[in-house]
Protein backbone atom coordinates (compact mmCIF):
# COMPACT_ATOMS: atom_id res chain seq x y z
CA UNK A 1 0.00 0.00 0.00
CA UNK A 2 1.32 3.37 -0.40
CA UNK A 3 3.31 5.03 2.63
CA UNK A 4 1.84 7.45 5.17
CA UNK A 5 3.95 10.63 5.75
CA UNK A 6 3.16 13.31 8.49
CA UNK A 7 3.48 16.56 8.31
CA UNK A 8 4.67 17.89 12.20
CA UNK A 9 5.56 21.19 13.65
CA UNK A 10 4.62 24.37 15.91
CA UNK A 11 2.39 26.74 14.06
CA UNK A 12 3.20 29.26 11.49
CA UNK A 13 6.44 26.79 10.24
CA UNK A 14 5.06 26.02 7.04
CA UNK A 15 3.16 22.75 7.20
CA UNK A 16 0.17 23.38 5.29
CA UNK A 17 2.38 25.49 2.40
CA UNK A 18 4.18 21.64 1.78
CA UNK A 19 0.91 20.32 1.76
CA UNK A 20 -0.47 22.00 -0.29
CA UNK A 21 2.99 21.58 -2.50
CA UNK A 22 3.52 18.28 -2.17
CA UNK A 23 -0.64 17.16 -3.24
CA UNK A 24 -0.17 20.05 -5.69
CA UNK A 25 -3.54 21.39 -4.32
CA UNK A 26 -4.59 24.15 -2.47
CA UNK A 27 -6.43 21.77 0.26
CA UNK A 28 -5.13 23.02 2.99
CA UNK A 29 -5.54 26.95 4.41
CA UNK A 30 -2.55 29.04 3.94
CA UNK A 31 -2.22 32.50 5.80
CA UNK A 32 0.50 33.94 7.75
CA UNK A 33 -1.83 33.54 11.11
CA UNK A 34 -0.60 30.99 13.73
CA UNK A 35 -2.97 27.96 14.13
CA UNK A 36 -4.86 28.21 10.86
CA UNK A 37 -4.65 24.28 10.81
CA UNK A 38 -6.81 21.91 13.50
CA UNK A 39 -8.01 18.90 12.02
CA UNK A 40 -6.03 16.41 9.88
CA UNK A 41 -6.15 16.87 6.67
CA UNK A 42 -5.28 14.11 4.53
CA UNK A 43 -4.27 13.62 0.87
CA UNK A 44 -2.16 11.96 -2.06
CA UNK A 45 1.26 12.80 -3.26
CA UNK A 46 2.28 13.64 -6.56
CA UNK A 47 5.63 14.92 -6.19
CA UNK A 48 8.18 12.11 -6.61
CA UNK A 49 8.26 8.58 -8.06
CA UNK A 50 6.77 6.36 -5.45
CA UNK A 51 2.92 6.29 -3.87
CA UNK A 52 1.86 8.21 -0.78
CA UNK A 53 -0.43 9.95 0.79
CA UNK A 54 0.71 12.82 3.20
CA UNK A 55 -1.53 14.27 6.62
CA UNK A 56 -1.47 17.78 7.82
CA UNK A 57 -1.73 18.68 11.09
CA UNK A 58 -2.23 21.72 13.49
CA UNK A 59 0.65 23.57 15.17
CA UNK A 60 2.07 21.94 18.07
CA UNK A 61 2.42 25.06 20.62
CA UNK A 62 2.38 23.33 24.13
CA UNK A 63 -0.19 25.54 25.30
CA UNK A 64 -2.93 23.91 27.94
CA UNK A 65 -5.90 25.91 26.36
CA UNK A 66 -8.53 23.22 25.55
CA UNK A 67 -8.47 23.85 21.61
CA UNK A 68 -4.50 23.46 21.34
CA UNK A 69 -5.08 19.71 23.68
CA UNK A 70 -7.63 18.62 21.11
CA UNK A 71 -4.94 19.92 18.71
CA UNK A 72 -2.35 17.85 19.67
CA UNK A 73 -4.62 14.84 19.93
CA UNK A 74 -5.23 15.04 16.59
CA UNK A 75 -1.35 15.15 15.60
CA UNK A 76 -0.31 12.15 17.81
CA UNK A 77 -2.99 9.93 15.99
CA UNK A 78 -1.04 11.17 12.64
CA UNK A 79 2.26 10.28 13.93
CA UNK A 80 0.66 6.90 14.54
CA UNK A 81 -0.63 6.37 11.22
CA UNK A 82 2.55 7.73 9.56
CA UNK A 83 5.72 5.50 8.32
CA UNK A 84 7.64 8.61 8.52
CA UNK A 85 7.27 11.76 10.42
CA UNK A 86 8.69 15.30 8.84
CA UNK A 87 9.64 17.74 11.57
CA UNK A 88 9.14 21.07 10.12
CA UNK A 89 11.40 23.61 11.44
CA UNK A 90 11.48 27.34 10.90
CA UNK A 91 15.17 28.09 9.79
CA UNK A 92 14.72 32.34 10.34
CA UNK A 93 13.26 31.60 13.68
CA UNK A 94 15.81 29.33 14.96
CA UNK A 95 15.22 26.26 17.52
CA UNK A 96 13.36 27.17 20.30
CA UNK A 97 11.54 25.09 23.58
CA UNK A 98 8.70 23.93 21.75
CA UNK A 99 10.77 22.58 19.11
CA UNK A 100 12.63 20.27 21.51
CA UNK A 101 9.18 18.98 23.14
CA UNK A 102 7.82 17.67 19.67
CA UNK A 103 11.10 15.79 18.88
CA UNK A 104 10.97 14.31 22.51
CA UNK A 105 7.57 13.28 21.75
CA UNK A 106 8.34 12.10 18.01
CA UNK A 107 11.27 10.09 20.06
CA UNK A 108 9.23 8.00 22.22
CA UNK A 109 6.68 7.30 19.60
CA UNK A 110 9.57 5.42 17.66
CA UNK A 111 9.08 6.50 14.29
CA UNK A 112 11.64 7.62 11.67
CA UNK A 113 12.30 11.42 11.32
CA UNK A 114 13.37 13.48 8.94
CA UNK A 115 14.08 17.15 9.90
CA UNK A 116 12.89 19.95 7.18
CA UNK A 117 14.23 23.03 7.59
CA UNK A 118 11.98 25.40 6.11
CA UNK A 119 12.57 29.27 4.88
CA UNK A 120 15.77 28.57 4.03
CA UNK A 121 15.99 30.81 0.64
CA UNK A 122 18.29 33.27 0.81
CA UNK A 123 20.07 32.12 3.88
CA UNK A 124 23.45 30.05 4.55
CA UNK A 125 21.89 26.99 5.04
CA UNK A 126 24.75 24.82 6.58
CA UNK A 127 25.40 27.89 9.62
CA UNK A 128 21.85 28.46 10.16
CA UNK A 129 20.64 24.63 10.50
CA UNK A 130 23.47 23.73 12.60
CA UNK A 131 21.98 23.65 16.33
CA UNK A 132 18.95 21.53 14.26
CA UNK A 133 21.53 18.48 14.45
CA UNK A 134 21.16 18.75 18.09
CA UNK A 135 17.84 16.95 18.06
CA UNK A 136 19.30 13.79 17.20
CA UNK A 137 17.19 13.12 13.63
CA UNK A 138 20.44 13.76 11.58
CA UNK A 139 20.96 16.80 8.97
CA UNK A 140 18.26 18.39 7.99
CA UNK A 141 17.01 19.04 5.14
CA UNK A 142 17.08 22.29 3.98
CA UNK A 143 13.72 23.78 1.65
CA UNK A 144 11.27 26.73 0.73
CA UNK A 145 7.46 25.56 0.30
CA UNK A 146 6.50 28.95 -0.66
CA UNK A 147 8.83 28.76 -3.72
CA UNK A 148 8.56 24.72 -3.85
CA UNK A 149 11.91 25.24 -3.60
CA UNK A 150 13.86 21.64 -2.63
CA UNK A 151 10.52 19.53 -2.76
CA UNK A 152 11.24 17.20 -5.44
CA UNK A 153 14.72 16.61 -3.52
CA UNK A 154 13.15 16.47 -0.06
CA UNK A 155 10.91 13.80 -1.56
CA UNK A 156 13.81 11.53 -3.06
CA UNK A 157 14.98 11.70 0.90
CA UNK A 158 11.80 10.67 1.90
CA UNK A 159 11.89 7.62 -0.35
CA UNK A 160 15.66 6.50 0.90
CA UNK A 161 14.53 7.39 4.81
CA UNK A 162 11.12 5.56 4.40
CA UNK A 163 10.86 1.83 5.80
CA UNK A 164 11.61 -0.24 3.43
CA UNK A 165 8.36 -2.16 3.37
CA UNK A 166 6.30 1.29 3.03
CA UNK A 167 7.77 1.91 -0.25
CA UNK A 168 5.96 0.50 -3.05
CA UNK A 169 6.74 1.20 -6.81
CA UNK A 170 3.28 2.49 -8.66
CA UNK A 171 3.45 -0.35 -11.14
CA UNK A 172 3.96 -2.96 -8.50
CA UNK A 173 1.34 -1.43 -6.48
CA UNK A 174 -1.05 -2.90 -8.78
CA UNK A 175 0.90 -6.68 -9.27
CA UNK A 176 1.12 -6.86 -5.44
CA UNK A 177 -2.56 -6.99 -4.74
CA UNK A 178 -3.16 -10.62 -5.06
CA UNK A 179 -6.65 -10.37 -5.47
CA UNK A 180 -8.64 -12.02 -8.19
CA UNK A 181 -10.39 -10.30 -11.18
CA UNK A 182 -11.97 -6.39 -10.59
CA UNK A 183 -11.43 -5.03 -7.41
CA UNK A 184 -14.52 -3.57 -6.35
CA UNK A 185 -14.27 -0.60 -3.02
CA UNK A 186 -17.25 0.19 -0.84
CA UNK A 187 -17.00 3.25 0.63
CA UNK A 188 -18.99 5.97 2.29
CA UNK A 189 -19.77 7.35 5.76
CA UNK A 190 -20.21 5.03 8.80
CA UNK A 191 -23.82 3.57 9.01
CA UNK A 192 -24.44 4.24 5.20
CA UNK A 193 -24.89 0.06 4.15
CA UNK A 194 -21.45 -1.07 3.01
CA UNK A 195 -21.31 -4.18 5.05
CA UNK A 196 -25.43 -4.45 4.65
CA UNK A 197 -24.52 -4.54 0.84
CA UNK A 198 -21.30 -6.80 0.81
CA UNK A 199 -23.65 -9.42 2.62
CA UNK A 200 -26.47 -8.53 0.22
CA UNK A 201 -24.47 -9.47 -3.15
CA UNK A 202 -22.49 -12.40 -1.14
CA UNK A 203 -26.05 -13.88 -0.33
CA UNK A 204 -24.26 -14.87 3.30
CA UNK A 205 -23.39 -12.77 6.81
CA UNK A 206 -19.98 -12.00 5.44
CA UNK A 207 -19.42 -9.48 7.80
CA UNK A 208 -20.83 -7.70 10.80
CA UNK A 209 -23.61 -5.56 10.08
CA UNK A 210 -25.58 -3.94 12.36
CA UNK A 211 -27.06 -0.05 13.64
CA UNK A 212 -24.18 0.99 15.22
CA UNK A 213 -21.79 3.35 12.90
CA UNK A 214 -18.01 2.37 12.96
CA UNK A 215 -18.86 -1.36 13.37
CA UNK A 216 -16.19 -2.32 10.79
CA UNK A 217 -12.68 -1.43 11.61
CA UNK A 218 -10.59 -2.05 8.80
CA UNK A 219 -10.40 -3.09 5.05
CA UNK A 220 -11.79 -6.26 4.46
CA UNK A 221 -10.78 -8.18 1.32
CA UNK A 222 -13.61 -10.47 0.08
CA UNK A 223 -13.21 -12.92 -3.71
CA UNK A 224 -16.28 -14.07 -5.49
CA UNK A 225 -17.79 -14.83 -8.75
CA UNK A 226 -20.60 -13.52 -10.55
CA UNK A 227 -21.74 -14.56 -14.11
CA UNK A 228 -18.95 -16.37 -14.94
CA UNK A 229 -16.75 -12.70 -13.95
CA UNK A 230 -14.63 -12.97 -11.01
CA UNK A 231 -14.38 -9.81 -8.51
CA UNK A 232 -13.18 -8.86 -5.29
CA UNK A 233 -15.36 -6.46 -2.74
CA UNK A 234 -13.19 -4.35 -0.59
CA UNK A 235 -15.45 -3.48 2.27
CA UNK A 236 -14.03 -0.44 4.08
CA UNK A 237 -14.27 1.04 7.50
CA UNK A 238 -17.08 4.16 6.93
CA UNK A 239 -15.65 8.09 7.11
CA UNK A 240 -16.32 10.19 9.87
CA UNK A 241 -15.90 14.19 10.25
CA UNK A 242 -12.12 14.15 11.52
CA UNK A 243 -13.23 16.14 14.16
CA UNK A 244 -14.70 13.05 15.72
CA UNK A 245 -12.49 10.25 15.49
CA UNK A 246 -11.54 9.74 18.70
CA UNK A 247 -11.21 6.10 19.25
CA UNK A 248 -7.45 4.53 19.17
CA UNK A 249 -8.65 1.52 16.89
CA UNK A 250 -10.97 3.89 14.28
CA UNK A 251 -7.96 6.43 13.99
CA UNK A 252 -6.77 3.91 11.29
CA UNK A 253 -9.59 4.09 9.47
CA UNK A 254 -9.75 7.03 7.05
CA UNK A 255 -5.81 5.47 6.05
CA UNK A 256 -7.19 2.36 5.43
CA UNK A 257 -10.06 3.84 3.32
CA UNK A 258 -8.08 6.05 1.36
CA UNK A 259 -5.75 2.53 0.66
CA UNK A 260 -8.65 0.60 -0.02
CA UNK A 261 -9.67 3.56 -2.90
CA UNK A 262 -6.11 3.33 -4.53
CA UNK A 263 -6.48 -0.58 -4.63
CA UNK A 264 -9.43 -1.29 -6.19
CA UNK A 265 -10.19 -0.96 -9.67
CA UNK A 266 -14.05 0.86 -9.32
CA UNK A 267 -15.36 2.07 -6.20
CA UNK A 268 -19.16 2.23 -5.23
CA UNK A 269 -20.08 5.29 -3.05
CA UNK A 270 -22.89 4.68 -1.09
CA UNK A 271 -24.90 7.81 0.03
CA UNK A 272 -27.67 7.47 2.44
CA UNK A 273 -30.70 9.01 0.50
CA UNK A 274 -32.22 9.86 3.78
CA UNK A 275 -29.51 12.44 4.26
CA UNK A 276 -28.70 13.37 0.95
CA UNK A 277 -25.28 14.55 -0.23
CA UNK A 278 -23.83 16.31 2.65
CA UNK A 279 -20.29 17.93 2.64
CA UNK A 280 -18.17 14.89 3.91
CA UNK A 281 -19.58 12.59 0.81
CA UNK A 282 -18.33 15.25 -0.98
CA UNK A 283 -15.08 15.31 0.18
CA UNK A 284 -14.93 11.55 -0.32
CA UNK A 285 -15.72 11.75 -3.73
CA UNK A 286 -13.16 13.87 -4.54
CA UNK A 287 -10.50 11.91 -2.67
CA UNK A 288 -11.64 9.49 -5.34
CA UNK A 289 -11.58 11.77 -8.48
CA UNK A 290 -8.12 12.78 -7.45
CA UNK A 291 -6.94 9.29 -6.94
CA UNK A 292 -8.31 9.08 -10.95
CA UNK A 293 -10.77 5.60 -9.82
CA UNK A 294 -13.87 4.33 -11.76
CA UNK A 295 -16.84 5.51 -9.51
CA UNK A 296 -20.14 4.28 -9.30
CA UNK A 297 -22.61 6.58 -6.86
CA UNK A 298 -25.39 4.30 -5.22
CA UNK A 299 -28.43 5.70 -3.36
CA UNK A 300 -28.96 3.32 -0.65
CA UNK A 301 -32.26 3.47 1.59
CA UNK A 302 -33.83 4.48 -1.51
CA UNK A 303 -37.18 2.57 -0.93
CA UNK A 304 -38.12 4.56 2.51
CA UNK A 305 -38.68 7.60 0.34
CA UNK A 306 -41.74 9.55 -0.59
CA UNK A 307 -42.53 10.27 -4.66
CA UNK A 308 -41.91 14.25 -3.97
CA UNK A 309 -38.54 13.37 -1.63
CA UNK A 310 -37.41 10.90 -4.68
CA UNK A 311 -37.83 13.83 -6.59
CA UNK A 312 -36.03 16.53 -4.41
CA UNK A 313 -32.71 14.01 -4.12
CA UNK A 314 -32.83 13.65 -7.49
CA UNK A 315 -32.50 17.26 -7.82
CA UNK A 316 -30.39 17.40 -5.36
CA UNK A 317 -27.62 14.80 -6.78
CA UNK A 318 -27.95 16.52 -9.96
CA UNK A 319 -26.93 20.37 -8.24
CA UNK A 320 -24.43 18.93 -5.72
CA UNK A 321 -22.48 15.97 -7.97
CA UNK A 322 -21.67 18.47 -11.07
CA UNK A 323 -18.17 17.49 -11.05
CA UNK A 324 -18.99 13.77 -11.44
CA UNK A 325 -21.55 13.36 -14.22
CA UNK A 326 -19.54 11.06 -15.60
CA UNK A 327 -20.50 8.60 -12.88
CA UNK A 328 -23.33 6.48 -12.97
CA UNK A 329 -26.13 6.57 -10.11
CA UNK A 330 -28.07 3.73 -8.57
CA UNK A 331 -30.98 3.57 -6.67
CA UNK A 332 -30.92 0.83 -4.36
CA UNK A 333 -32.22 -0.78 -1.24
CA UNK A 334 -29.12 -2.83 0.27
CA UNK A 335 -31.30 -4.30 2.89
CA UNK A 336 -34.42 -5.88 0.33
CA UNK A 337 -32.21 -6.39 -2.51
CA UNK A 338 -33.68 -3.60 -4.48
CA UNK A 339 -31.70 -2.37 -7.48
CA UNK A 340 -28.46 -4.37 -6.13
CA UNK A 341 -27.93 -6.58 -9.59
CA UNK A 342 -28.05 -3.21 -11.45
CA UNK A 343 -24.61 -2.05 -9.83
CA UNK A 344 -22.52 -4.79 -11.61
CA UNK A 345 -23.51 -3.55 -15.07
CA UNK A 346 -21.98 -0.11 -13.77
CA UNK A 347 -19.38 -1.57 -12.54
CA UNK A 348 -18.52 -3.60 -15.48
CA UNK A 349 -19.25 0.03 -17.81
CA UNK A 350 -16.14 1.90 -15.54
CA UNK A 351 -14.54 -0.71 -15.62
CA UNK A 352 -14.16 -1.14 -19.35
CA UNK A 353 -13.95 2.26 -19.72
CA UNK A 354 -11.04 3.42 -17.63
CA UNK A 355 -8.77 -0.06 -18.57
CA UNK A 356 -9.74 1.21 -22.52
CA UNK A 357 -6.63 1.11 -25.03
CA UNK A 358 -6.85 3.26 -28.14
CA UNK A 359 -4.57 3.28 -31.06
CA UNK A 360 -2.94 6.28 -32.25
CA UNK A 361 -4.09 6.94 -35.21
CA UNK A 362 -7.40 6.79 -33.62
CA UNK A 363 -7.12 9.20 -31.15
CA UNK A 364 -5.67 11.51 -33.65
CA UNK A 365 -8.47 11.28 -35.74
CA UNK A 366 -10.34 12.13 -33.23
CA UNK A 367 -8.48 15.45 -32.33
CA UNK A 368 -8.53 16.30 -35.79
CA UNK A 369 -12.48 15.75 -35.75
CA UNK A 370 -12.82 18.32 -32.67
CA UNK A 371 -10.33 21.03 -34.36
CA UNK A 372 -12.39 21.07 -37.81
CA UNK A 373 -15.60 21.58 -35.46
CA UNK A 374 -13.74 24.27 -32.85
CA UNK A 375 -10.10 25.67 -33.49
CA UNK A 376 -7.46 26.50 -30.10
CA UNK A 377 -7.99 30.38 -30.06
CA UNK A 378 -5.51 32.74 -31.35
CA UNK A 379 -2.74 33.67 -29.18
CA UNK A 380 -1.02 36.91 -29.53
CA UNK A 381 -1.82 36.66 -33.33
CA UNK A 382 -0.95 33.36 -33.66
CA UNK A 383 -3.40 29.97 -33.52
CA UNK A 384 -2.22 27.47 -31.49
CA UNK A 385 -1.63 24.21 -33.40
CA UNK A 386 -2.10 20.72 -32.23
CA UNK A 387 -0.72 18.00 -33.85
CA UNK A 388 -1.28 14.34 -32.44
CA UNK A 389 -2.39 12.72 -29.37
CA UNK A 390 -1.38 8.98 -28.18
CA UNK A 391 -2.53 7.40 -24.87
CA UNK A 392 -0.32 7.63 -22.01
CA UNK A 393 -1.76 5.42 -19.27
CA UNK A 394 -4.95 3.62 -18.19
CA UNK A 395 -6.70 3.50 -14.76
CA UNK A 396 -7.70 6.69 -15.92
CA UNK A 397 -7.40 7.06 -19.11
CA UNK A 398 -4.47 9.42 -20.12
CA UNK A 399 -4.55 11.20 -23.33
CA UNK A 400 -1.55 12.91 -24.40
CA UNK A 401 -1.80 16.01 -26.95
CA UNK A 402 1.39 17.05 -28.93
CA UNK A 403 1.55 20.87 -30.52
CA UNK A 404 2.84 24.08 -30.56
CA UNK A 405 2.24 26.75 -27.21
CA UNK A 406 -0.17 24.28 -25.74
CA UNK A 407 1.39 26.19 -22.22
CA UNK A 408 -1.05 28.82 -23.73
CA UNK A 409 -4.52 26.54 -24.11
CA UNK A 410 -7.22 28.44 -21.85
CA UNK A 411 -8.98 25.72 -19.38
CA UNK A 412 -12.54 26.32 -21.94
CA UNK A 413 -10.89 24.76 -24.41
CA UNK A 414 -9.40 22.36 -22.26
CA UNK A 415 -12.77 20.95 -20.74
CA UNK A 416 -14.26 21.03 -24.50
CA UNK A 417 -11.61 18.51 -25.92
CA UNK A 418 -11.94 16.40 -22.80
CA UNK A 419 -16.01 16.02 -23.23
CA UNK A 420 -15.35 15.33 -26.85
CA UNK A 421 -12.94 12.79 -26.50
CA UNK A 422 -15.32 11.84 -23.13
CA UNK A 423 -18.36 11.49 -25.96
CA UNK A 424 -16.68 10.19 -28.88
CA UNK A 425 -14.67 6.80 -26.71
CA UNK A 426 -18.16 6.48 -24.93
CA UNK A 427 -16.38 6.46 -21.25
CA UNK A 428 -18.34 6.00 -18.38
CA UNK A 429 -17.94 6.44 -15.08
CA UNK A 430 -14.29 7.14 -15.00
CA UNK A 431 -11.90 9.90 -15.19
CA UNK A 432 -10.23 11.35 -18.28
CA UNK A 433 -7.17 13.11 -17.68
CA UNK A 434 -5.56 15.14 -20.61
CA UNK A 435 -1.52 16.14 -20.96
CA UNK A 436 -0.40 18.45 -23.36
CA UNK A 437 3.01 18.73 -24.54
CA UNK A 438 4.83 21.37 -26.57
CA UNK A 439 7.39 20.13 -28.89
CA UNK A 440 10.69 21.92 -29.31
CA UNK A 441 11.09 24.31 -32.17
CA UNK A 442 13.87 22.76 -34.32
CA UNK A 443 15.20 25.56 -36.11
CA UNK A 444 15.58 27.41 -32.64
CA UNK A 445 18.76 29.29 -31.92
CA UNK A 446 20.08 28.26 -35.52
CA UNK A 447 21.50 31.23 -37.18
CA UNK A 448 20.51 32.23 -40.75
CA UNK A 449 23.53 30.40 -42.43
CA UNK A 450 22.01 32.06 -46.54
CA UNK A 451 24.07 34.48 -47.81
CA UNK A 452 22.97 37.37 -49.14
CA UNK A 453 22.50 36.80 -52.24
CA UNK A 454 20.40 33.43 -51.51
CA UNK A 455 18.77 35.09 -49.24
CA UNK A 456 17.47 37.21 -52.36
CA UNK A 457 16.57 34.41 -54.64
CA UNK A 458 14.47 33.06 -51.66
CA UNK A 459 12.11 36.02 -50.84
CA UNK A 460 11.66 36.27 -54.89
CA UNK A 461 10.65 32.62 -55.51
CA UNK A 462 8.52 33.40 -52.11
CA UNK A 463 6.89 36.57 -53.83
CA UNK A 464 6.32 34.34 -56.70
CA UNK A 465 4.36 31.58 -55.30
CA UNK A 466 2.06 33.98 -52.97
CA UNK A 467 0.70 35.29 -56.46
Amino acid sequence: MSAVIALVGRPNVGKSTLFNQLTRSRDALVADLPGLTRDRQYGIGKVGDFPYMVVDTGGLSGEAEVMDQLMAAQTRQAIAESDLVLLMLDTREGLNSVDEAIAEQLRRSAKPVLVVANKSDGLDVTQATLEFHALGFGAPYAIAAVHGRGIAGLMAEVKQRLPQAAVVSTESQALDMDWPGIRIALVGRPNVGKSTLLNRILGEERVLACDLPGTTRDSIFVPFERDGQDYTLIDTAGVRRRARVHDGIEKFSVIKTLQAIEAAHVVIMLVDAHQGIVEQDAHLLGLILEAGRAVVVAINKWDGLSPDARERLRDDLGLRLGFMDFAEQRFISALHGTGVGDLFGSVQRAYASAQLKVSTAELTRLLEMALVEHQPPLVRGRRIKLRYAHQGGQNPPLIVIHGKQTESLPGAYKRYLSNHFRQQLRLVGTPLRLEFRTGENPYAGRRNTLTPRQQYKRKRMLRHLKK
